[in-house]
């Protein structure tokens, strides 16, 4: 039996992960799929200080209250920056990492660097203009049950230093169907090109960005794989 901690993206919350949970369940896997602060059915948690080290910190705890060892942590989208600095606190406590179409960041980058200036100014703008300056509301904004991204949580570099967690094994899964005028297509590209790069395990599905309501039996069996 696995344990698998599934880490959703920005705007999302752990509801999103539900149907992939129940496919990994059936298969006899433990999984949590805890929702970050400010997120989800957390939403009213969200102040203007919640950043990244706030979400780092949620699945910390996760991994310790729950008394979690030998976990395989999945982060999607936004999700990699966090599992990326889960596994510089508590390596330990982890088997793998999983970015499924998620962010990689370098010693030093923030969501916003990896973005790019231009893409960077319309988030801080839109934060400005639609979320008093702290909040980037989805859109559009009724979708589904998303919350705001919370600025500052893209804002905020990630230190990456921990000899320990370099070792841990990961795998990079690029979801390959993205529309052409997709700003997230080469955004998710060059991640896949630098994992690849840096000898990752390495696999593609053809869905789009966010398959977790509309392809996750497609997504459940590889995560089984990768097991």
């Amino acid at each position: 039996m696995a344990t698998f901690v599934l880490v959703h993206g920005g705007w999302d919350g752990g509801w999103a992960w539900r149907n992939i949970a129940r496919d990994l369940q059936a298969a006899g896997h433990e999984v949590f799929t805890p929702t970050l602060t400010g997120a989800g059915e957390r939403v009213h948690l969200a102040t203007p200080e919640v950043d990244l080290t706030t979400h780092v910190q949620d699945i910390v705890h996760v991994l310790q209250y729950e008394n979690l060892h030998g976990v395989t942590l999945v982060g999607s989208s936004y999700g990699g920056m966090v599992i990326t600095g889960v596994a510089e606190r508590i390596p330990e406590r982890l088997s793998q990492l999983i970015y499924l179409d998620g962010f990689v960041p370098q010693d030093g980058e923030s969501l916003i660097d990896m973005v790019g200036p231009e893409l960077g100014v319309v988030f801080e703008q839109a934060a400005q203009a639609y979320g008093d300056g702290w909040r980037i509301p989805h859109n559009p904004p009724d979708a589904d049950r998303r919350t705001d991204f919370l600025i500052k949580a893209g804002r905020q570099a990630l230190s990456i230093n921990n000899p320990t967690a370099a070792q841990l094994k990961r795998t990079y899964v690029l979801f390959t169907d993205k529309a052409a005028d997709d700003f997230l297509k080469p955004l998710m590209e060059h991640m896949a090109a630098r994992t690849r790069a840096q000898g990752w395990n390495y696999h593609e599905l053809p869905f789009a960005h966010w398959p977790m309501l509309d392809n996750p039996h497609e997504v459940a069996e590889l995560l089984l794989q990768c097991v």
